[in-house]
Formats: C-alpha cells, structure tokens, sequence
C-alpha cells in the first residue's frame, strides 16, 4: 500500500516538473515564440510546402507515414506576409522533421490517433508552432475562417500536451542539451543565429530621388547616420562600403521601415547585398549607350536596379526568359512604380537565343544571376522568395548540405548559360554571381566557360577581371582567388560570388574619351568633380566642350590611374600625370610613337631620325628652359583653376639666321624655337610669343631625350 502511495506521489510530482519544464524558455526552438499562433490558412498552405518538401526515408527506417501525394499544386497566398509565414513555418518543420517524428512517436500521440494518417504534414507543422508557442493555446480572430482539418488537429494536440511536454524533457536531459537548436547540423544552427541579427539592405532607385534626399529624408525621421555598420543600433542607418547607393539599416527595424513612403512610394529598395554588387560590376564597365542582356528574370528587383544605373534614354535592358503574360504584366507594373522605362522583356530562354539576334547586336554586357544552392545565404526562405529562387532546395538547406545530383544539375544549367554568353560577338563583358560557397558552382563553372573556344577568329577571347565597384577595396579582390570578388557568409552579409569575364581588346580597336569619361564616373572616380559650360567665346571658335573643376587631389590621383589602366587594356590613349607637389592638372595625348629604349649615355644620329622625332628631340630643350621659368610665374589660386580640353598643338619652327656666331657649324641644322601659350597673369591669354633662340643655346650639348608629352598649362 505504501509502495502504492508513493508511485503516486512520485508520478504527480514528475507530472509537475514536466509541467514546469516545459514552460521553460530553453525548451523551445526559437527564441522569438509566435504567442498568438497563425490563421487557419497558413497551417494548411504550410503543410502543402512541406508535404512537396519532405524527407522520405526507407521503409525499415520509417517510423511516421505520410501521404503518398506529391508535387501539390502551390496554394495561393493572400499577399507576400502570409507567404513568408507559411514557408518559413514549413522550412522549421523541415529542419526538425527527425526531432518532430520522434516526439510523435515517444508521446504516444501518432499511434493514439489513427484518424490522422491522412494529416500528418499538417500534424508535423503545427506541433512544431505548439511547442514554440510554449504549448500555449493559440488566440483565434472572431472573424477568422475556420478549417476543418486544422481544427481537429489543434483539439488532438491539446489533450496530448502534458505528455508532448514530458517527451520534449526527456529529450533534452537525454542528449544533455541547452535547446533543441543543438539538434540542428552545425551549418544550420550557425545560419539561424545569423539570421537572426542580418542586417537590412536597401538600394536608392535614383530614378525617383537621389541619396543626399534620401539620407536627409531619413534624418527627418529621427534616424542617424552612422560611419560603420557594427554601429546600428536604434534608429540607426549607414552606406555600404561596397555599392555607393546601398543603405544599410538594424535588422529589428524591417516591420517599421516597410510603412515609411520612402518605402511605399519604391525610393528605397529592400534587396540583399549580393544583387547589388552583380548590379553595380555590371555598370562599371558600361559606356554611354550600351545596352545589357539579363539572362533570367528572378524577382524583378536587379532588373530595375540595373535600369536605374543606365542611362534612360541611350541604354536598354533585355530581359530574356520571361513566358508568361501574367509574369509580363506583374513586372511591367513594378517597372511603372519604379519609373524605370528602358526594359525590354523577351519571352524566349536565354540559352534558345541565337547569339546574331538582331534585337542583341547593341547589347555589351551580359548579366547573369543563375538558379545556385544559395548556400551561402542564411535566411534562405526571405532571399528565395524575393528572388524567385527554386524553392526546391529547401529540403537541402534544411538539411545543412545540398544533394550530388541537385548539385550536378545546377552546375550543368550554370555552365550552359555561361557558355552561352561568351559566344554573342558584340557582347564585351560577362558578370557572373551567385550564393554559393561550393567552388563547382563558381571558380569550376567561370574556367570551363574561359577554355571554350568560339568558332572563327573574328572575335577576341575573353579573360577573367577584378570587378570594379566604386566603394570597393582593392584588397578584397587581391585576396580573392581567381580575381574573383568573394565574400563570405558572416553576421553582416550574406556570400556571394561575383566573376567578371571580359573580352581582350582588339589592338586597333578605341575608345572615345566621353566612353572613358562615363566609366571612370561609373567606378567612382570623377566623384568631386562638377561640369562648367565653357566661355562664349571658347564655343565659337571650338567644338562644345565640357570642362570640370577639380575638388580634390586625391580625386585627381584616382583619375589619373583609372586613365592610365585604361590606356594599356583598352585604348591608344596615353595619360601621364604632371608630376608636381603644387599642381593639381593632368593632361591625355594621343600617343605618336613609342621610342625606343636607350642607354642613358646614348646619342641618337640626328641624321637617322625622322622630322617629327627631330622636332620633338630639340622641343626637350625647350621644354626644359620653361621648366626653370615655372617658379617665377604665379600660380593661380585653386578655385580659379580649371582643366582644359586635352590638346596637342605643334607650330611650324622658327628658323634662327644668327646660329653661326655662337660657333656652330655651317652644316649643322639650325635652331628651332617653338610658340607656347603663357601664363595668365604674364601677358594676354590668346598671346603667342616665339622663344629666345639665345637663351636656348645652351641646351644644344645636352642629349637629346626622347619625346616628352606637352606641359599643362599656365
């Protein structure tokens, strides 16, 4: 009798701590609990995700049944919130498929409820939110559409929640763990703890407004702006240091941004970071009036943010891949809230476009953001679904690894459509991105594409490029391998993988300055420089021409280097800084030969030399008599400085009939002097005035140099 009585006092105390076990926090999977629980309908839809999502384990390994019915046709969402809760509901179910079946099992329920057989995914979604939910029960709306099935289940859940409850204890004493987060697979549980805390990302559609409007529209608000991205917190926003019109705001600030107007009225852009960088490598390597292919849809968003990068009225965006008339009309209606009117969307697939479309013969860059594993992403559900990604691969994601043959598949579409873009003979550049961290899907898929050969030799090959972002560091893409911007999932970004192929330039090929001009303004370069319409005076007796005022030096620097890079891969341009503490000018002139190179004792034969070496041979002297003059003549003040047309001009020489009474030779070749603008505050602007053969005479011994670029201007 006593051994009775005390069985009895020991289950009811055991019943007590399970009860107060399992109120724990520590027992429940996330630690932002739904409270309140979802409506009839996201539990339904949930459970149609998961039933096409499951794992279907063998039959001596099974322990839960499910239906047999598989590819569900996608319930339709009332709008984008109730979308996300169902997959995300799904996706959690999926993560603790294993941990949920045995708690079904342990608890007794699954054998005790043969009626639900036919429900089990809707069991498994909602046991996952009820243990979340702290086994609370859950608060229905008056006005709520009530489901049959999901309220069966509920009922069925409730009268088994003390010995759901007492399974979930003996799990964690069990396995000798803090939560049931440490069932996960490492790779997913670091995932879910980035999630938690990823920041916002948010491009500026300068279409609409600008970033200075923006910033200020935001300040307005109560918001600050911050130097670095570890200081957000409140109120707070920063730029990226990757993509100049990318903001980036704390990530507990989503539900209250979304409902701002600069929001609404789509001035800011919610889009992960990655997007952006393949956006922004993209325009780097634009000119003027180049228009870009788009290799697939996606969401839309890239597509209107390339649009919003490019010129309006020169460029176009070709979009391929977009079949139907319903996804036609849904991105033409985000296009027309954007503002954006330079796309163009064709319905056939990239890869069954003939690279001699006449549509494409305009088209310089090819854009490509192929379907990938998105591994390198740690809220797969919100980037798949903003994306229009596959959401296939949420069976793998939650598994914390992605299966061979949906590897092999993917990498076989990625290969295919890379390929594919190298063969198109006006194309010039390729930007390849992705979210994977696996090297098939990025450096494997980049190199085969650089080993194809196109058939012909009327096109040059291409070769792999650091991409070119206006904010970027160079040591980024210095570390990278492969010249290949790489950057790895962390608590403040997602990964991603961006490859830049580009074509090696035809030797007789060139680029016009105002090209040059718009891809140094693309990479950042030109930022401080503003534009001065030229003098009255200036226009008529010259083409119109637009002349910029310098802002800094540091700009000019940034300018000069972008110049000179692009004179040795691009162009037949050559840019040489003027090397001066005091000076902030820089000059370009078209290159007339490459002298050959010299010992430094070494005196070519004036005699073997042709008349445009002669002049410039004997011009050096001149040159270097004016250097000594430089110091006496003053400088204008900053503000007033400005940077001329780039000019070289050559007068016809000034032959000096009293040579010989400074002992030189009958036969030697006379001196010839050279006119050249003077400095402002010395005579007129528009004066010329010859140079003193007598004062250059003593120059004559010196070795004859060769040809150096005019000197700026005075």
């Amino acid at each position: 009798m006593l051994t009775v009585k005390s069985a009895m006092e020991l289950q009811s105390s055991s019943l007590e701590m399970v009860n107060e076990i399992s109120s724990l926090d520590d027992l429940t999977i996330s630690d932002k609990a739904n409270s309140t629980g979802y409506p009839d309908y996201v539990y339904l839809n949930a459970a149609t995700i998961f039933q096409n999502n499951h794992v279907e384990k063998p039959q001596d390994q099974r322990l839960v049944d499910y239906s047999k019915l598989t590819n569900l046709p996608m319930p339709a969402f009332e709008d984008d919130k109730s979308q996300s809760w169902s997959f995300e509901l799904a996706f959690n179910a999926l993560k603790y498929q294993d941990f949920l079946e045995d708690l079904m099992i342990d608890s007794c329920f699954y054998p005790s409820n043969p009626t639900l057989d036919d429900l089990t995914s809707l069991v498994v979604v909602m046991l996952y939110d009820f243990q979340d939910r702290k086994f609370q029960p859950r608060l229905c709306l008056a006005d709520e559409e009530e489901i049959e099935e999901v309220r069966e289940v509920e009922k069925c859940l409730n009268s088994f929640k003390t010995k759901i409850a007492a399974s979930l204890a003996r799990c964690r004493i069990k396995l000798d763990i803090l939560t049931i987060d440490y069932l996960l697979p490492e790779t997913v549980r670091t995932k879910q703890e980035r999630a938690s805390t990823l920041p916002l990302y948010a491009w500026v559609n300068t279409i609409k407004t600008s970033l200075e409007d923006v910033c200020n529209s935001l300040v307005r608000e109560g918001f600050l702006k911050v130097k670095s991205i570890t200081e957000l917190e409140g109120l707070t926003f920063c730029q990226d240091l990757h993509c100049q019109d990318l903001l980036v705001f704390p990530a507990h600030l989503k539900a209250d941004l979304c409902g701002m107007e600069l929001f609404t009225d789509y001035k800011l852009v919610f889009q992960d970071k990655s997007c952006s960088l393949a956006a922004h490598s993209a325009k780097a390597l634009m000119n003027m009036d180049d228009n870009v292919i788009i290799g697939s849809m996606g969401s839309g968003l890239t597509i209107a943010h390339m649009s919003t990068l490019t010129n309006q009225n020169t460029s176009k965006i070709f979009v391929c891949g977009v079949k139907s008339k319903s996804q036609q009309e849904q991105l033409r209606h985000l296009f027309t809230q954007m503002d954006c009117k330079n796309i163009k969307l064709i319905p056939d697939t990239f890869t069954d476009i003939e690279p001699t479309d006449a549509r494409l013969q305009k088209a310089k860059i090819v854009l490509l953001l192929p379907q990938c594993t998105v591994s390198g992403v740690s809220n797969p559900v919100e980037f798949i679904l903003n994306e229009n990604r596959d959401t296939g691969l949420l069976q793998d994601l939650s598994r914390g690894s992605v299966s061979e043959d949906k590897l092999n598949d993917l990498v076989k579409h990625q290969e295919q459509i890379l390929t594919h873009a190298v063969k198109f003979p006006k194309v010039q550049a390729v930007v390849y991105c992705t979210c994977s961290v696996y090297p098939e899907e990025n450096e494997n898929v980049v190199k085969k594409a650089l080993e194809y050969k196109v058939e012909g030799n009327q096109v040059q090959p291409y070769r792999l490029s650091p991409p070119v972002l206006p904010l970027c560091s160079t040591l980024e893409i210095e570390k990278a391998s492969e010249k290949c911007l790489k950057l790895e999932p962390s608590e403040i970004n997602n990964g991603c993988f961006v490859a830049v192929l580009t074509r090696e330039q035809d030797p007789s090929g060139t680029v016009s300055v105002k090209d040059v001009l718009a891809r140094a303004a693309a990479k950042g370069l030109l930022d401080g420089i503003k534009t001065i319409k030229p003098a009255k005076k200036e226009r008529r007796k010259s083409k119109p021409a637009t002349h910029t005022t310098i802002g800094s030096s540091g700009t000019q620097d940034r300018i000069a280097e972008f110049l000179k890079k692009e004179s040795k891969e691009a162009t037949n341009i050559v840019i040489k800084p003027y090397i001066n503490n005091d000076s902030l000018f820089r000059e370009s002139k078209t290159r007339i030969s490459n002298p050959p190179k010299r010992l430094p004792n070494a005196t070519p034969s004036m005699s073997k030399m042709s008349p445009v070496k002669k002049i410039l041979s004997k011009s050096s002297a001149t040159e270097r008599h004016y250097e000594r003059r430089r110091s006496n003549v003053a400088r204008p003040k900053l503000e007033e400085m400005s940077v001329l047309k780039p000019v070289e001009m050559i007068l016809p020489p000034v032959i000096c009939r009293s040579h010989s009474s400074y002992g030189f030779n009958s036969k030697s070749p006379p001196h010839l002097s050279y006119f050249r603008w003077k400095g402002r505050h010395s005579l007129p602007r528009n004066l010329l005035t010859p140079t003193s053969s007598t004062k250059m005479s003593k120059h004559n011994d010196t070795p004859a140099s060769p040809a150096k670029p005019s000197r700026p201007w005075l």
